[in-house]
């Protein structure tokens, strides 16, 4: 079946020549990159509300640090697996990206679309951004298979590696994160990475009702 899959999909690819570009360019790199820019967006947020929530900055760190050590999981896994690229077993098939000579279980960019989605669902007030997430994630998912770099099982593994990472292991560090940042947050050279400038927020309020 992940075969049988495979080939639809890749049959699918050959007869949408004009979106080969664009599923390429997503599937190499915009992707992960448009996934990252959300991470950067939940985290300029969450520093309007640090004071009152720091659980929320904690989780939105987590988030980041927690795909790193997703994608550090997800490398021995690959080399114990040792599963070949479909194209290197595969024959007569569309690859429209430059070949691998790694292996295929887990995909990391999969484990990187797990990480963050399940990571942005755990942000308190970020639904919106946490959807946006699963879209592009999911798509990215589609588009690894699309251009003929992983099997389906790939894609399934590496999320399922990502997303378990980051929701078992933050038990653990979320907390530690809480704490770790609200310390951090008191040199006065790092505070704006956690908290938003409140003081000249309530000036210019104070300006506009005057």
């Amino acid at each position: 079946m992940n075969k049988n899959i495979y080939l639809s999909i890749n049959h699918f690819a050959r007869d949408t020549a004009w979106a080969h570009g664009f599923m390429s360019f997503f599937a190499l790199y915009g992707g992960v990159v448009l996934l990252g820019l959300i991470l950067i967006f939940a985290w300029w947020r969450a520093r309007f509300d640090f004071t009152s929530n720091p659980l929320r900055m904690a989780k939105v760190i987590w988030g980041g640090a927690g795909t790193i050590l997703a994608v550090g999981i997800a490398q021995p896994i690959n080399h114990l697996v040792a599963e070949p690229r479909p194209y290197y077993t595969l024959k007569a098939v569309e690859v429209l990206v430059p070949r691998a000579n790694d292996f295929s279980f887990p995909s990391d960019h999969a484990t990187v679309a797990g990480a963050v989605i399940v990571a942005l669902w755990m942000v308190p007030k970020e639904k919106k951004l946490a959807w946006a997430a699963t879209v592009i994630g999911l798509f990215l998912m589609f588009a690894r298979v699309y251009v003929g770099a992983h099997y389906p099982l790939d894609v399934v593994g590496g999320f399922i590696v990502g997303g378990a990472t980051v929701a078992i292991l933050g038990v653990v560090f979320v907390p530690l994160l809480v704490k770790l940042d609200q310390l951090v947050s008191q040199v006065k050279l790092l505070r704006p990475l956690f908290q938003a400038d409140s003081t000249r927020k309530s000036a210019s309020i104070g300006s506009v009702k005057a």
